[in-house]
């Protein structure tokens, strides 16, 4: 290009568009995959593909390979196996952040965004079939919790609990509480909730473990249980709360969710860190995209590739 007829404004512009970085001409830094960790939940997978998408917009190759929750913290992340991973609940994966974190082969990247709320939960239909609730205590009476029953748990009210690897000591809570219910464990999330649709469209019993950020709770007219309110030491120390002898005698924890990256991230490929580091998201964006993939059906690739192609100013500041 020839810059010598143009006037010395336009010029200057030229020659700065030439010789001022940007995050665009710096990456990729590394033609290695990035990968991206899968979990077994709708919001989760979004925010992997939207992350991905935005990392292959800027020229990197993106892999997602599926991993465990839990033990992605304190194996896949710290081997360098898994590059990053966009949400580890404080609720549910506390302790192995801890774990992770005294490695020092991981980097915790700072929070997604929506806090973190997890807890059993009902329909309100049920409120009339167990008036005391949401109180915990209401579920001791027995006929409360047959009225939560079904035939395979029947004197005992059914608590629909996550899948086992998400933990969340439903089964200890059970016990050091004293409730008569049986905890049963999805197989799935997307298994979890269709099981609460059919319930919902029924009007059948349910008590199950609803989380948010999520759509369900907006769909579904219920309440969460209000069980002793969490503390460390209600995990932690069994003389703590109303039974002397067994932890966990207390509702779930609160908390942020939380970004994760394998350490060698930053050094490897530093724009790509600068981007997870950066990525924020709003609740209500959030439970409104879960919705396009649980309710209406669409794939999280797709639903990626439209928030993406929306907020081109958002995620690309995210790289500057």
């Amino acid at each position: 290009m020839n810059v010598k007829f143009l006037g010395m404004g336009a010029a200057a512009l030229i020659a700065a568009s030439f010789c001022t970085p940007s995050a665009y001409a710096q990456a990729p830094e590394s033609s290695d995959p990035i990968k991206i960790a899968l979990f077994d939940w709708t919001s989760v997978n979004l925010n992997a593909k939207i992350m991905g998408g935005v990392l292959e917009k800027l020229g990197y190759t993106v892999e997602y390979p599926t991993a465990d929750y839990l033990s992605s913290l304190t194996t896949g992340l710290t081997n360098g196996d898994l590059t990053l991973a966009m949400e580890y609940w404080q609720t549910t994966a506390g302790e192995a952040m801890v774990a992770s974190d005294a490695t020092g082969q991981t980097e915790n990247l700072g929070p997604l965004g929506p806090q973190a709320k997890e807890e059993w939960w009902y329909p309100a239909y049920m409120k009339e079939k167990c008036p005391g609730l949401p109180n915990w205590e209401a579920l001791k009476d027995p006929k409360c919790a047959e009225a939560f029953s079904t035939p395979e748990t029947a004197p005992n009210g059914r608590y629909l609990g996550g899948p086992v690897t998400w933990e969340g000591f439903d089964d200890e809570r059970v016990v050091s509480l004293g409730l008569p219910f049986t905890v049963i464990h999805a197989g799935t999330d997307a298994a979890m909730f269709a099981e609460l649709d059919s319930a919902y469209q029924r009007q059948a019993p349910i008590m199950l473990w609803i989380y948010s950020p999520h759509w369900a709770p907006a769909k579904y007219k219920g309440e969460w249980v209000e069980f002793p309110p969490y503390t460390k030491e209600c995990y932690e120390d069994p003389a703590w709360g109303s039974n002397t002898s067994a932890a966990y005698d207390c509702g779930k924890p609160t908390g942020e969710i939380y970004k994760y990256a394998w350490k060698g991230m930053k050094d490897k490929w530093p724009i790509a860190y600068k981007v997870a580091k950066n990525y924020k998201i709003d609740t209500d964006v959030l439970n409104a995209l879960s919705g396009q993939v649980d309710l209406d059906g669409k794939s999280p690739e797709d639903v990626a590739a439209g928030w993406i192609a929306e907020n081109e100013a958002t995620w690309k500041a995210w790289a500057e």
